[in-house]
């Protein structure tokens, strides 16, 4: 093929990407600053470029073709020339072929290869590839759960079946691997709603960990924002992700995103020309100023830590954001995302604002409207830190809740008070009518940390084999290891781990809020003590599903308490008389206690020796104001028995115990009806029903 069998028209700037009909293909890319813009064709089956076109027509900011005869499937790539220019932030450089940042579908996966970048980049990066209309129809209905019966669980595509006994090998570490019986029977058991997938984006691993002769494993290193990650596909990565989407909805459970807007692949001064560089490169990232506040393109801005932020404030960018989010929901069927370094996406540039362009524009989007959106609220830059501050519409991770609940089982004293708080939704955070009690997304253990079994079995971390000599990594991890540092056959010692981890366990599905579940934690998942296993891609960070007599244990004891959360309701989801957000309420009273059976005074929040405290929950319906559930949760995290006197609401009060910790499972616990007082065990967490 070459230019002159091709019948190239202007075409139309009206939207961006490769839109194909049935007489052929037309071509848009945003590149304002360019001298000349070519399209290049290239063949199906080696990649061969068999044409380029310099596309003919410009409208504005946007350059565009037509080209008749285009099919789906077409390998097409970009090549801008105008100048090299520090200075003004232009990196025009023609010998760099680039990834059309509307681009649906990529041919391959996309390595990092310093040899194959040099001169003419084109044999290492992947081309673009024109697709169909990937509308579906017939497919099942989103579940829409409501955020008060969500249980969130994080998973990595890969990790996740790459080692399931029960997956066929070539489906391993695959979208149709994820969507296998076994794994969606095994979430449904466990109770799970919905699944946050980590990054499935298409990426590239950085240079410096590719040169180190690792991998970016995570997936945070996005080179464009539509297309489906090629590494998890057998064949069409498009349709296998949508046939993975279909297969939970029919299942009842929804598929949330963790995208990545605030950074790129393309990295800082020095780094690759991929894609946006190519095309916008001053506009699309974030610069810093000069003393006398003019723009400084030679310091990107990096409040990623990843060697640039994107600029979501530029009219261009905040428009691609927001088509990319749109086509995720509305083709590839998705409920929702959670947003890596979220802080950055407020940022309108610089500084963060609850009203910025992007949280304005997201919140009055109607195909966004009905999307879970959770923030990750925070970036590393000036100001980054801003849990509690994003608009209502957003839940948001909190990382208070994290480190109080670690460190009050971990015996830390004096954080009975705070622990107290984090229970409740922490309402300090999210204030009352302003925030819903649901706005916190509660975890103790996230993909970047130590997983729950190591939470209890490490007291440092342990990254050698990330090649950083131990020192990447978060070195405040607020964990113990009960007397030796890692793997034991200590009875005891295992004995107080797994009790420890069913405190953990209980605590975050009986807090107001959404419980955020590490994917593995269930099955007792370990990392060797790697706390940041971004780079490992191996059984270092894959699930293992053979489980031993304690690990299935445990799982059903997670089981377990998912389903007493689900089952009541003002454990999922207290609605207070004092609280405005919502007209109706649950509760009655909440009443905090000691041991000795009398109600908490100020002072005793303050003892820093007070690790064993109670709070009844007594249920009203709002219409009669009749008693509906009553719950007494008993919590001890010191190291010896505590004499509890259980409160008596009314004469011949009695409490039935439903859960105790000190018991691997439920066969185990006896039955128990108390009316006057309980022994406490060390260590533990129970929970009553008023009978």
């Amino acid at each position: 093929m070459t230019v002159s069998d091709l019948n190239v028209q202007p075409g139309s700037a009206t939207y961006l990407g490769a839109v194909l009909d049935e007489n052929g293909c037309n071509f848009a890319v945003h590149c304002p600053n360019a001298d000349l813009v070519q399209l290049c064709l290239f063949s199906s089956e080696d990649e061969v470029e068999i044409a380029v076109i310099d596309v003919p027509a410009k409208t504005g900011k946007v350059w565009h073709c037509y080209i008749e005869g285009i099919q789906a499937g077409q390998l097409y790539g970009y090549r801008t020339s105008g100048g090299n220019k520090e200075a003004t932030g232009f990196r025009f450089m023609p010998e760099k072929l680039l990834i059309d940042p509307y681009a649906k579908k990529l041919s391959r996966p996309m390595f990092w290869d310093a040899k194959l970048y040099s001169g003419d980049s084109q044999k290492m990066v992947a081309k673009s590839v024109v697709v169909a209309n990937s509308a579906w129809q017939d497919r099942p209905a989103k579940p829409n759960t409501p955020l008060d019966h969500t249980v969130l669980y994080e998973a990595h595509v890969k990790g996740m079946t790459a080692q399931h006994p029960n997956i066929p090998p070539e489906l391993k570490g695959t979208y149709l691997g994820m969507c296998q019986p076994s794994v969606i029977k095994h979430l449904k058991g466990l109770g799970i709603s919905a699944v946050q997938l980590m990054p499935v984006a298409a990426f590239m691993p950085e240079p410096y960990i590719t040169n180190k002769g690792l991998t970016n494993y995570w997936g945070y290193n996005p080179i464009n924002y539509f297309s489906p990650e090629p590494r998890y596909a057998v064949d069409d990565a498009i349709g296998e992700f949508k046939t993975m989407v279909d297969s939970y909805h029919e299942a009842g459970i929804e598929i949330i995103l963790d995208v990545v807007f605030n950074h790129t692949a393309e990295g800082g001064l020095d780094g690759p020309v991929l894609s946006f560089k190519g095309f916008d490169n001053s506009s699309f990232y974030l610069f810093e100023r000069n003393e006398y506040g003019a723009i400084d393109y030679t310091k990107f801005v990096n409040n990623s830590g990843c060697g640039n932020s994107v600029n979501t404030a530029f009219p261009y960018v905040l428009k691609m954001v927001m088509d990319a989010l749109r086509y995720w929901v509305q083709d590839m069927g998705v409920d929702g995302f959670r947003f890596d370094l979220a802080a950055s996406l407020g940022r309108d540039p610089y500084e963060f604002s609850a009203l910025s362009g992007f949280f304005r524009t997201i919140r009055q989007d109607p195909v966004l409207i009905g999307c879970k959106l959770i923030a990750e609220p925070w970036d590393i830059g000036h100001g980054g830190y801003r849990l509690g501050q994003f608009p209502s519409n957003w839940l948001e991770c909190n990382d208070k809740y994290r480190d109080t609940v670690r460190a009050f089982w971990r015996g830390d004293k004096g954080t009975t008070s705070d622990f107290a708080t984090r229970l409740l939704g922490s309402r300090d955070v999210f204030p009352k009518e302003s925030r819903s009690i649901l706005t916190s997304v509660n975890n103790v253990s996230y993909h970047d940390g130590f997983t729950l079994h190591d939470l209890v079995s490490y007291q440092e971390r342990h990254n050698e084999a990330n090649g950083e000599q131990n020192r990447d990594g978060h070195g405040h991890n607020l964990s113990a290891n009960y007397g030796v540092e890692g793997p034991t056959t200590d009875p005891e010692l295992i004995a107080i781990r797994e009790r420890q981890k069913r405190n953990l366990f209980t605590t975050l599905l009986l807090s107001q809020g959404i419980p955020h579940i590490l994917g593995g934690d269930e099955l007792s998942r370990t990392q060797q003590g790697n706390n940041n296993a971004y780079c490992q891609d191996n059984p270092i960070s894959w699930l293992d599903w053979d489980l031993d007599a304690t690990q299935q244990k445990f799982l059903s004891f997670c089981q377990h308490v998912i389903d007493i959360r689900k089952q009541s309701v003002l454990l999922h989801h207290l609605q207070l008389q004092d609280d405005n957000f919502d007209l109706s309420h649950n509760v009655a009273k909440i009443y905090w206690y000691r041991p000795d059976g009398a109600r908490k005074l100020e002072d005793d929040w303050h003892d820093p020796d007070n690790q064993c405290f109670a709070v009844e929950l007594r249920g009203e319906e709002y219409a009669t104001g009749e008693t509906t559930e009553h719950w007494l949760i008993v919590f001890n995290a010191s190291d010896h028995d505590v004499k509890f006197n259980c409160p008596t609401y009314e004469v011949n009060q009695r409490w039935k115990l439903v859960l105790d910790t000190r018991y691997a499972q439920l066969s185990e616990q006896p039955e128990v009806v108390v009316q006057n007082c309980y022994k406490q065990a060390s260590n533990s967490i129970c929970l009553f029903n008023a009978i």
